[in-house]
């Protein structure tokens, strides 16, 4: 199958949040199994490097409004991989300083940046440098590509059972702008109606995705089923709820090659499921040196790596993080967001001397060392479509600690009595967003921890031995891409 996926980020290319790992990821994973895959992004200059850009092979012109904008096609390969990486370089557009942001606020042409670099993407494969069998779009900035095919490009014959498959990360991101910049789609005025395009008298290219893609995807089967509810839809859930069986709920999956303790450069000592206790141990004795924490094996060391808001559930971490102090815990903190929260961290580390580590910030090797050293992770976040640290943290052997959420609620299973017998469990698990539900989750920790290591080792190994790769989401999403192609030869 030649698929071409098309996101506006992806590792190592450019990075802000998850989509970029997931949009290699799955890329890689697709490839190594045998699929013509290329990976399509904006040439991001001043993030990626000259020598990282490959070669020119091509260019193409889209007519933005009145006025035609060109640009140079890249191609580029990843490591070893037989996968192909476009880059669309237009300085004018994405020769920043940020991706979408500069001092906290979007850039005012962001709208026409990523309508111009979605169009661009398909005057490529349009020119045949890859004419794929399905067009894998991600998010609001790539939301116009499942509009474009259905409405246009469909009509031609090279492009007629051409499948489009959209995948939403996070519903909280719409691409909501003007009404008047749906003239930069090239599309009719038409499809600027309620059903497709509108939203709240905007474009809101979300949306678009959704009404127009052949199958629409999410990052795991509860976060699908969430987002059809008013509590999770984000004002969008009936037109989700519309789309039936063609939404489909699929868990991200881990790349082995970046998050493995056997093989991770970035950490102390490598290690695996029949070395854990001894690898943990000296990852953990290394960070707590480096971070001026207490050299202390028996204290559980929580780790968490988030940005700090209310998301990620810092209202809770707010209200009970003294009391978890009084045990023998330590906490390490690494992440920005929220200055309150950034405070917060900030005084604990000065009140708890030695037993809190608040690193405001973010730094690649230190969320290796924060996986590895920790006993367990603290993830209890209000909402989460799918996260992909708690499936770092089975990789490692640091049990999760998670509000039963989204892909949290598919990926980490409570430890009770029974899935404890039963060797299913593998972290601690709160139903209710509420701080003493988290903080009882918490105890439950300390206590096995503390009390109880056989039972701790169990969670271990259920989270260490489970396959967390991409190769299952992968296959998964060539049965998506099938069921997207098909539909294109049913209309």
């Amino acid at each position: 199958m030649r698929i071409l996926l098309v996101s506006s980020e992806a590792l190592p290319f450019a990075k802000t949040g998850g989509l970029a790992d997931v949009a290699t990821g799955l890329s890689k994973a697709l490839s190594n199994a045998g699929h013509e895959v290329v990976l399509a992004l904006p040439c991001y200059r001043r993030h990626i490097d000259e020598l990282a850009r490959g070669e020119r092979i091509g260019q193409v012109e889209v007519a933005m409004k009145s006025r035609r904008v060109k640009a140079d096609i890249l191609e580029t390969t990843l490591d070893e991989s037989p996968l192909r990486v476009w880059l669309i370089d237009q300085p004018n557009y994405f020769d920043r300083g940020s991706l979408y942001v500069e001092g906290g606020l979007d850039y005012a042409d962001n709208s026409e940046r990523f309508l111009f670099f979605s169009r661009a993407v398909l005057e490529a494969a349009r020119n045949q440098y890859l004419l794929p069998d399905v067009i894998h779009a991600n998010d609001w900035q790539t939301g116009v590509i499942p509009a474009i095919v259905s409405q246009q490009l469909r009509h031609t014959a090279d492009f007629a059972n051409v499948g489009t498959a959209f995948t939403i990360h996070n519903m909280a991101f719409h691409g909501a702008f003007p009404a008047h910049d749906m003239a930069l789609t090239g599309l009719p005025q038409k499809f600027f109606n309620w059903r497709q395009m509108e939203f709240y008298g905007q474009l809101n290219l979300l949306k678009t995705g959704i009404a127009f893609a052949d199958m629409v995807t999410t990052v795991s089967p509860t976060y699908a089923r969430e987002i059809c509810t008013a509590q999770y839809g984000c004002g969008l859930d009936p037109v989700l709820t519309d789309c039936g069986e063609r939404l489909v709920g699929i868990l991200n999956g881990v790349d082995p090659e970046e998050w493995n303790p056997e093989i991770d450069p970035l950490i102390p000592e490598n290690y695996s499921l029949e070395t854990v206790d001894a690898g943990k141990a000296a990852c953990k004795s290394a960070l707590q040196q480096q971070l001026g924490l207490a050299e202390n094996p028996k204290a559980l060391l929580f780790g968490m790596v988030s940005r700090l808001t209310d998301q990620k559930g810092f209202d809770l971490i707010a209200e009970k993080a003294d009391a978890i102090l009084q045990a023998d815990v330590q906490f390490v903190f690494l992440g920005t967001g929220e200055e309150r929260y950034e405070n917060l961290l900030r005084d604990l580390q000065e009140r708890y001397p030695g037993k809190v580590s608040a690193n405001i910030g973010y730094n690649e090797q230190l969320a290796h060392q924060i996986e590895a050293a920790a006993d367990a992770y603290l993830m209890p976040s209000r909402f989460e479509p799918c996260g992909l640290n708690q499936q770092y943290s089975h990789v490692y052997g640091t049990p999760p600690i998670v509000h039963a959420t989204g892909g949290l609620a598919d990926s980490v299973i409570d430890a009770t009595d029974e899935n404890l017998e039963e060797r299913l469990a593998n972290g601690f698990v709160f139903n209710k967003y509420k701080s003493d539900d988290f903080l009882e989750a918490v105890w439950r920790a300390v206590g096995m921890f503390q009390h109880h290591p056989e039972d701790w080792k169990r969670l271990q190994q259920a989270g260490m031995s489970r396959d967390w790769s991409w190769d299952q989401s992968a296959d998964k999403y060539v049965k998506v891409y099938e069921q997207a192609i098909s539909r294109t030869r049913s209309e």
